[in-house]
């Protein structure tokens, strides 16, 4: 996921992407703990699209204020 591709979207589509990939992330661990994943850097890489999202989110909210 790119940072240019987030900051296109407006904040109600963050929201819910954010959602989405929160819950991809709990199914990973819970997924890696049953031993199903093979993929083990999929949950880093889920970690970084969460975190690029929330920066994006706190960046429009600045700029509103």
């Amino acid at each position: 996921m790119l940072v240019k591709d987030l900051k296109q979207k407006k904040e109600k589509d963050l929201s819910k992407l954010l959602l989405t990939e929160r819950d991809k992330l709990r199914s990973l661990k819970f997924d890696l703990a049953a031993g199903k994943v093979k993929n083990v850097k999929q949950s880093r890489q889920i970690r970084k699209d969460i975190a690029r999202i929330l920066t994006t989110l706190n960046q429009k909210n600045e700029e509103k204020n």
